[in-house]
């Protein structure tokens, strides 16, 4: 990385200096020091090798090591579950296209990176859960945070600087394996490393300079998204031949699974049959990696009650990997437990999923709990085929096929995933308010219009390749391979 500008902008003396500083404390704090090696293995993953032959990569002394030929590497970092979901999508579409998908998370390496982002997350997350409890919290400090103070490009260069601490293990990796990273962490570390084809794969449309990754191809997910970041719209003053380069960014569509994509319009047609005939709706709640909005996700619940309770309405709750969350419903909504039918065994999941899709579904209340984070994570993708609603904060949810009521935002930067969701057509705008939420609520339980519209645009988006971000990120990947 050039210590002199980015992406073309030139960079203050201060600015280069606060860099070295931090890389320097955060060298010291974390014990990096660049000559650390991990010999690199790969293993199939027990959860989703089965459906997309994913191998998760570790470091040790003997085992399989990473075919250079037939191999590409997913970066990816466990912080909450928005990382995780955009690379199992980018995975499926590796594995369709007949490459082995290597699963690249940093935090599976005893690292000073792995560290470093361990220390990071837990103030992150510790923040997401604060701004859901304090309306003031979240008003003045953290919406800001995230979508206005981690905008600028120079401001974010001291936090580009460190990601050499996260490069030593991406050394090991053999050069002829592309890199498709999911977080500008996993971009900035392969690109200190040496590393040519790194992709970075920009995880929502609002245009931040956190998410930037210089010396790596810059992938983003719609046309909006696209000009902001190639403008470097709020992260730069303005002014003429100023820029990311046309050659640096490409809009290739929504990150999406293939086994998402491939029966879409039967899933939609079945959506729309089971509204003909007057059938229970199916909604689908998704609890995210930090567990947030549990009040907001209660007070839905308590007013769908009426609807689970008399067999109009079937609610699918994924609790993920929190217990947690699964004790608050029990504790705040009464007879949630009496009616719940718990489903925390893998095996089980999965076959009452192929149930679900089949049409062959007993009761009303059915909640998702693993401790396994793959399976956390996937059980959103899996019961998405046999839902007709799905609802969500506006995050990385946003961008997949399936109608969505999108709830009020966590951080300011999801605003924006919203927008796109609802202009596109395949979702509602984020819904502010309790009030407001419970009205669109009710509309979508009693009345048809919403929904139909819903999926009858998503049969037209798929037309277009709105959906094909995944399949084009491979595809591209494969031509810097080439």
């Amino acid at each position: 990385m050039s210590h002199k500008t980015l992406f073309g902008i030139p960079l203050s003396d201060k600015t280069i200096k606060k860099g070295e500083k931090l890389k320097k404390k955060f060298a010291k704090k974390f014990g990096y020091t660049g000559t650390d090696e991990f010999p690199l293995i790969a293993k199939p993953n027990d959860i989703l090798s089965p459906f997309i032959n994913l191998h998760d990569v570790f470091s040790e002394k003997e085992g399989v090591p990473l075919d250079p030929n037939k191999g590409m590497a997913i970066g990816t970092i466990r912080m909450g579950y928005g990382h995780y979901r955009i690379g199992m999508a980018i995975a499926s579409a590796v594995n369709y296209a007949g490459y082995i998908p290597y699963w690249f998370d940093l935090l599976n390496f005893n690292s000073a990176g792995a560290r470093m982002i361990r220390y990071l997350d837990y103030w992150y997350s510790l923040g997401s859960r604060i701004s859901q409890k304090s309306k003031l919290f979240n008003r003045f400090f953290w919406d800001p945070l995230m979508g206005k103070w981690y905008r600028g490009l120079e401001k974010n260069y001291p936090v580009m600087a460190t990601a050499e601490i996260l490069s030593d293990v991406y050394r090991q990796l053999d050069s002829n394996i592309p890199v498709l990273a999911t977080h500008p962490f996993n971009a900035q570390g392969a690109s200190f490393a040496g590393i040519k084809r790194v992709l970075n794969l920009i995880p929502d449309n609002c245009p931040l300079g956190f998410h930037l990754s210089p010396h790596a191809l810059q992938i983003v997910q719609g046309p909006s998204e696209y000009f902001g970041f190639r403008t470097l719209r709020g992260m730069i003053p303005p002014g003429i031949g100023k820029g990311i380069p046309q050659n640096q960014i490409k809009a290739v569509g929504h990150y999406v699974d293939h086994e998402l994509l491939a029966p879409l319009e039967e899933d939609v047609q079945n959506r729309i049959s089971r509204m003909d005939k007057k059938e229970p709706r199916r909604f689908l709640i998704s609890i995210g990696g930090a567990g947030a909005q549990q009040d907001l996700l209660v007070n839905i619940v308590k007013f769908l009650w009426k609807w689970i309770k008399e067999g109009k309405l079937i609610l699918f709750v994924n609790f993920g990997d929190h217990a947690n969350a699964l004790e608050y419903f029990k504790k705040n909504i009464p007879q949630f437990e009496d009616l719940l039918i718990l489903h925390n065994q893998w095996e089980e999941t999965k076959q009452f999923v192929k149930k679900a899709i089949n049409n062959e579904i007993t009761g009303t209340l059915h909640g998702f709990l693993h401790e396994n984070t793959y399976s956390a994570v996937y059980t959103t993708n899996l019961l998405m085929r046999p839902s007709d609603l799905l609802m969500t904060k506006p995050s990385e949810l946003a961008f997949y096929p399936i109608p969505k009521l999108l709830l009020e935002r966590v951080g300011g930067h999801e605003a924006w995933g919203a927008i796109r969701a609802s202009e596109i057509g395949d979702s509602t705008p984020e819904c502010v308010g309790l009030d407001f939420t419970l009205q669109v609520l009710n509309m979508l339980v009693e009345e048809d219009d919403l929904l139909k519209m819903y999926n009858e645009q998503i049969l037209l988006l798929k037309k277009i390749g709105i959906y094909d971000g995944a399949y084009k990120a491979v595809e591209i990947a494969l031509e810097k391979k080439l």
